[in-house]
């Protein structure tokens, strides 16, 4: 069972055209595929789901759609949140807020405040994110840090970078699924999914259900995840501490 799903939600545009529809429809609709997979992680135990909501590259997309997501955005978090907190779901967003309204930066602030002794499960909502503009920015804080002769450039390692990317203080990203049959991973959690298994799928974000969920666990618990090391090093048990 992955401890941590990462998901790159693709399809909603595609989904409203099958059905002739203006896009928006299947952002809306893709809302009910966000519920059906928070359900499935309370149900199985996962730790941590992380959902590519918004990339810093879609703020390119035409004024209309992305406004028609902004209000979808707002109304999920007038709607949704008090349900999700009231079952144990702690909200955070990773991000460039400051590109996102006044009234929607307050809401996201609200939310993770509303939510965040919670434990059951973290959805962690990636918005007007970019993994190269996360790990930028995690170079300069070590970059400040050498500036201000806090650390020496020789000292900088992997790991010390690895403390100032997103999601750093939880588990690793186990498994990462997206759909729409899109085989790339645009620019979606680049550092935290170096060693995370990928799972593709043609099926639309809309049509995510329990069952396709359930595929892509059972896949991934075929799997072996080898760190770099042999199969038969992992078959002996040296791959326990690097997946604890």
């Amino acid at each position: 069972m992955p401890r941590h799903l990462a998901v790159i939600m693709d399809g909603n545009g595609r989904w409203a055209q099958q059905r002739r529809r203006p896009r928006i429809i299947g952002h809306r609709a893709g809302a009910r595929a966000v519920r059906n997979t928070i359900d499935f992680c309370l149900q199985q135990g996962v730790e941590v789901l992380t959902l590519y909501a918004f990339s810093s590259e879609n703020w390119r997309r035409p004024e209309e759609e992305v406004s028609g997501l902004m209000r979808i955005f707002l109304n999920v978090l007038d709607t949704e949140v008090s349900e999700l907190a009231r079952r144990g779901v702690r909200i955070r967003f990773i991000g460039d807020r400051e590109a996102f309204s006044d009234a929607l930066r307050s809401k996201m602030q609200h939310t993770e405040t509303l939510s965040g002794a919670n434990a059951k499960l973290t959805l962690v909502i990636a918005a007007s994110y970019g993994g190269q503009q996360d790990i930028a920015h995690a170079a300069r804080v070590l970059a400040q840090q050498v500036a201000d002769g806090q650390l020496a450039a020789q000292d900088i390692t992997a790991a010390k970078l690895a403390e100032h990317v997103a999601l750093s203080d939880l588990p690793e990203v186990d498994l990462c699924i997206r759909t729409g049959g899109d085989l790339r991973i645009s620019n979606f959690l680049l550092w935290q999914i170096a060693y995370s298994e990928l799972w593709f799928t043609p099926v639309l974000w809309p049509d995510v259900d329990e069952k396709l969920l359930s595929q892509a666990f059972n896949d991934y618990a075929q799997r072996q995840r080898r760190f770099g090391m042999t199969g038969e090093q992992i078959d002996a048990g040296a791959g326990a501490a690097l997946n604890p």
